[in-house]
């Protein structure tokens, strides 16, 4: 797909098969640029990390911010909260619900391994997008914010996943006291899959990168949209995708691949077919 790049947003394609996609704005701690419109920071993730996901040449997917911050949230010296939509009660909701929210699916909806790498402040939306990663990696100087701080109550998707990630009694709990997380405590949560420290966080995630790249992707792509899916409906049900999901992986050129290779005793080739 045709991707057109902007300078508060980083593409960074490697052979390896990692994409690093990175919030590049370190002089406003990489708050976000705009709001809904086309060339925005919620936009432009959405359209790189789909473009990531078309790419064959890509295997997961990393979100991560330049110099000391990860996303600070909304831009608020630029007065982008301002003039949301429409006058009236329900003009808030109408942007969010229709033009906001929708940006912040694309990240959960991308069938590659995502990676949330919070190298510094994740604040408000900066919080909600690492929340729809698949896997959170921080560091000492890792910090999530809420949006008690500004009056407002957290939207695009962090009601829910919070509670699914840490536990309902701590969800509330963060937003009950105002909404701020140090690294120890969203690690002893499980809020943050691996805690590191700033100097080796970068090694750190590219070795798991290594790791997942070396898995086969089907398997990957097809697990994550089951226990995506599997977050709102019975044990009965995710056993039906799981038994139809079976069928395919077993029929796959990877399938085929990973059951050779292991006879062979050989590193398997993986396609994604």
């Amino acid at each position: 797909m045709a991707l057109e790049l902007v300078d508060h947003l980083l593409y960074e394609a490697e052979e390896s098969g990692i994409l690093w996609i990175r919030f590049n704005r370190p002089d406003r701690l990489n708050a976000l640029y705009g709001l809904a419109e086309p060339d925005s920071t919620m936009a432009k993730v959405g359209e790189y990390m789909r473009a990531g996901d078309a790419d064959p040449n890509i295997r997961v997917i990393v979100l991560t911010g330049v110099g000391k911050a990860f996303c600070a949230g909304a831009d608020m010296k630029s007065g982008s909260t301002e003039g949301l939509s429409d006058p009236g009660v329900d003009g808030p909701r109408q942007h969010f619900s229709e033009h906001f929210t929708p940006l912040f699916r694309d990240i959960s909806m991308v069938r590659k391994p995502t990676i949330a790498m919070v190298n510094g402040a994740a604040v408000g939306a900066g919080l909600d997008m690492a929340l729809h990663c698949d896997i959170r990696i921080g560091c000492e100087n890792t910090r999530f914010f809420t949006y008690q701080n500004v009056g407002q109550i957290a939207e695009n998707g962090a009601l829910y996943l919070l509670p699914r990630i840490v536990g309902m009694g701590r969800a509330l709990e963060l937003f009950y006291t105002g909404g701020f997380l140090e690294a120890e405590e969203a690690y002893r949560w499980g809020l943050l899959n691996h805690l590191y420290g700033s100097d080796e966080m970068m090694a750190k995630t590219r070795d798991l990168c290594e790791r997942i790249i070396k898995s086969p992707p089907l398997v990957q792509w097809i697990s994550k949209r089951i226990m995506r899916t599997a977050m709102d409906t019975s044990m009965e049900a995710t056993m039906q995708l799981t038994a139809n999901a079976s069928g395919i992986l077993d029929r796959s050129e990877d399938g085929r691949e990973a059951r050779k290779a292991f006879l062979e005793k050989r590193e398997p080739l993986y396609k994604g077919r």
